[in-house]
This record gives structure tokens, C-alpha cells and sequence, in this order.
């Protein structure tokens, strides 16, 4: 089977987004919670090919593994359910600095055609380090469920900003895909790190406090 990235898809600017691209692999893998290894970053628009190897289903560009993905448990819990008006005002503190590759990002960047998700997390007042952020799909997929929990993490880890760390995992559980108009709330926040590697857990919720997703992820640090 073949599985193509579209340009509109892109995380930095010639690759595909972490969580948009786990959560097409990991529509593969018959699992409540899945996990998906990036090893490459995933190319744009060009087919890729999957396979199974024993309990991994691989993504490849070749001879070149991008990603495995394999059913995993997940034990992290998702906090508290963010309110909207609070989520709103957690964006309004949302701190844009960071790398200039993940400007057009289509989960957290700033396009000319505003055709990304516009997920903006910033701190939740008086439940730092928590970050979370209104989100309204515009359409359905389990993909962009994971796409939309994956780089409000990497705001999460961050001392201000996105900064340039790139998605290395991602174990996720969608329990249920929000319809188009619906809206949510994007929290995440920190659970600490281990050198270069440092980890989040990320969640997605109704307005209405309805828990739809939540994700375990490790972020890695560029080397100085």
C-alpha cells in the first residue's frame, strides 16, 4: 500500500507535520493506542510504501525507514478539562518565537492561505505549566486529531516558544473524532526529560469537558 503526504500537510517547511503523519500510519494498525517512531522526517508529496514486519507496520521512502507504528498501552491521563474562555485566554498568551522552519506548520503556523488548524497554546493561568487553546475543526479525521495534540507539546516542553525541537514518538488513543464546527479545547503540558529526549502529554477535549483524545510524546532536542 501506498501512502502519499500532501504539500498542504507540512510541519517545517520540507516535511510532513510529526502528528499528521503518525496518525496516517497509525491508521493502519488495528489498536485502541497506538505508537509511531518517526525516523526521518516524512517526506512531501511523493508516494511512500507501508509494510508489516512481524507487529510493525513501516512507512518507507525506499530502502529508508521514516516510521514504524505498533499498538502500544498508554498510561498517561489526561488533566482536568480546560474551559473555553480560559483556553482563549491561554492563546492570547501564546509565545510565537521559535524556528522559522515551522512558520507555515499546519498545525501551529501562520499561512498566507489560513489553511492550517490555527492551534495557538499558551499557559493556563493558575495551572502552569499547562498550555491548552481553542480549536474548531473545519473538517474530520482521525489524523487531524493527531496532528492537532502533537505540536501543542512542543510549546508545552518549551522554555518560550515552539524553540526547534522535532517529534521523535507519539502514542496516541482517539476515542472519538469531533465533527466539523465542533468545539474543543487543545491542552498539554510537560513531563519532564532525559537529556536531549523531552516528553508531553497532550489531550483533546469538548468544550463540554468530553475527553476525544489524549497522547504521550518525546520531543529531541537539536544537538549544539
Amino acid at each position: 500500500m501506498q501512502v502519499t503526504l500532501p504539500y498542504r500537510f507540512r510541519g517545517p517547511l520540507d516535511s510532513a507535520n510529526g502528528g499528521y503523519a503518525c496518525g496516517r500510519l497509525a491508521a493502519l494498525v488495528p489498536a485502541e493506542a497506538v505508537e509511531v517512531t518517526l525516523r526521518l522526517p516524512p517526506p512531501l508529496d511523493r508516494p511512500l510504501e507501508t509494510r508489516t514486519e512481524g507487529d510493525t507496520t513501516v512507512l518507507a521512502d525506499g530502502d529508508a525507514v521514516v516510521a514504524e507504528a505498533r499498538a502500544a498501552s498508554l498510561d498517561v491521563q489526561a488533566p482536568d478539562p480546560v474551559s473555553w474562555a480560559a483556553a482563549e485566554a491561554a492563546a492570547a498568551r501564546h509565545v510565537r518565537e521559535g524556528s522559522p522552519a515551522f512558520r507555515e506548520c499546519f498545525v501551529c503556523g501562520i499561512r498566507p492561505d489560513a489553511d492550517g488548524l490555527k492551534i495557538y497554546v499558551g499557559a493556563v493561568e493558575g495551572r502552569e505549566p499547562l498550555h491548552a487553546a481553542p480549536w474548531t475543526p473545519a473538517e474530520a479525521g482521525t489524523e487531524l486529531v493527531w496532528a492537532a495534540i502533537d505540536c501543542p507539546g512542543a510549546y508545552a516542553v518549551g522554555a518560550a516558544g515552539r524553540g526547534g525541537i522535532v517529534l521523535g514518538r507519539m502514542t496516541a488513543c482517539v476515542v472519538r473524532v469531533p465533527e466539523p464546527g465542533e468545539p474543543c479545547v487543545v491542552s498539554a503540558w510537560p513531563l519532564g526529560g532525559d537529556g536531549r529526549k523531552l516528553y508531553a502529554g497532550t489531550a483533546l477535549h469538548t468544550a463540554d469537558g468530553e475527553l476525544l483524545a489524549r497522547a504521550q510524546q518525546v520531543w529531541i532536542e537539536p544537538r549544539l
